[in-house]
């Protein structure tokens, strides 16, 4: 056993996650790495190849950085359980009319567990990843801040981790900008790696059309819900749609109907198959519901506290005064009117660079 102790690296095959394994293996600890296969392109209909995390080329390319540095690496096969969480919970929020957050679903429900399992039956204390985040432990919890590139901070999708999952989690590249990682990847000899592009696709979506992979996954969704309303906010029917799983909240483009004027969809309502439209000052909303908090800075939030409140990844944030409700959810009021909340969505709060928690935003 080394001097800081064995620690399990989360590998896809990046430059991020690459370095992470080697600052850590240079810092002197006992280092493992396990890349996840979560999924393979043929589940998806698609004939293109496999690139990002789940391909041969990254696993390969991981496998190769722990050859070179001398320790282990393993594959671990979660397809099944990715599939049953977190494609089935993709296709259902958008049955249920709602744009479902994946990746923080497979943040907190799939990796940090597969990888906390894993870590147990090879005795490492701590896991480890290459996400842009801060932590640190303070009066009894353990917190996570924005990374110092603010440009590459990823804390956004990580809200829904435990406090037991974040006692063992370790995050090294918290402290770097993005462009000291590819120049340490460089120094290490390992170029290719260092200019390697990033994919900012689902994983599981390769194209990133979501539509066709829903088609795809779901038999007879076409001729289900297609021949659906367009109405206005007052009611006025405006035309047909394709069918409500295939629209967002604030989508302007790919309407296809013409009314005279820019219009963007406002509300989504499956139970009808009624696509709500309207033009951008309605998107404007003061008040949004948000459920299944996960409250991280502090084990019970102050009353009426005010926090930068992001309701999506690229959201710059709005300053919010939160109040936790007797039901569980949370009370979001918005000092400045924010556009675009969509139900499914994660909301995340911050109280100066700390993640005060999270939760999916209800209505």
């Amino acid at each position: 056993m080394s001097r800081k102790g064995r620690v399990l690296v989360a590998m896809s095959g990046g430059v991020d996650s690459s370095v992470a394994a080697m600052m850590l293996h240079e810092e002197g600890y006992e280092v493992i790495g396990i890349t996840m296969k979560t999924w393979d392109y043929a589940s998806s209909g698609v004939s293109k190849k496999e690139t990002g995390c789940c391909s041969l080329d990254s696993i390969n390319d991981a496998r190769a950085l722990a050859v070179r540095f001398g320790f282990p690496h393993f594959i671990l096969d979660i397809r099944n359980e990715f599939g049953e969480h977190i494609i089935d919970n993709f296709v259902g929020e958008y049955l249920a009319g709602r744009t479902p957050n994946p990746c923080v679903l497979c943040n907190t429900h799939i990796k940090w567990e597969a990888l906390l399992k894993r870590a147990d039956s090879l005795d490492c204390e701590f896991i480890a990843t290459g996400h842009y985040a801060r932590q640190r432990f303070e009066n009894g919890r353990h917190l996570i801040s924005r990374g110092l590139d603010h440009n590459k901070d990823q804390s956004y999708v990580l809200w829904g981790l435990s406090q037991a999952s974040l006692s063992r989690t370790r995050f090294p590249l918290g402290h770097f900008k993005k462009e000291e990682i590819r120049k340490m990847a460089g120094e290490a000899g390992f170029m290719d790696l260092a200019n390697k592009s990033e994919s900012y696709e689902i994983c599981f979506v390769p194209d990133n059309d979501y539509r066709a992979f829903l088609k795809h996954r779901v038999e007879g969704l076409e001729e289900r819900v297609e021949g659906g309303d367009f109405v206005l906010s007052d009611g006025t029917f405006v035309g047909k749609h394709r069918g409500y799983p295939f629209y967002t909240i604030g989508q302007r483009k790919g309407l296809d109907i013409a009314l005279g004027k820019q219009v963007f969809v406002l509300e989504i309502r499956p139970e009808t198959n009624t696509v709500v439209l309207g033009e951008k000052e309605e998107l404007v909303k003061k008040t949004m519901m948000v459920r299944d908090i996960n409250l991280m800075k502090y084990a019970e939030l102050p009353e009426d506290i005010t926090a930068l409140t992001k309701i999506r990844y690229k959201h710059d944030g709005t300053m919010a005064i939160l109040n936790h409700q007797p039901s569980g959810d949370m009370q979001v009021d918005f000092i400045d009117p924010v556009s675009g909340i969509a139900p499914g969505q994660s909301a995340v709060f911050y109280e100066g660079e700390d993640l005060l928690g999270g939760g999916f935003i209800k209505k």
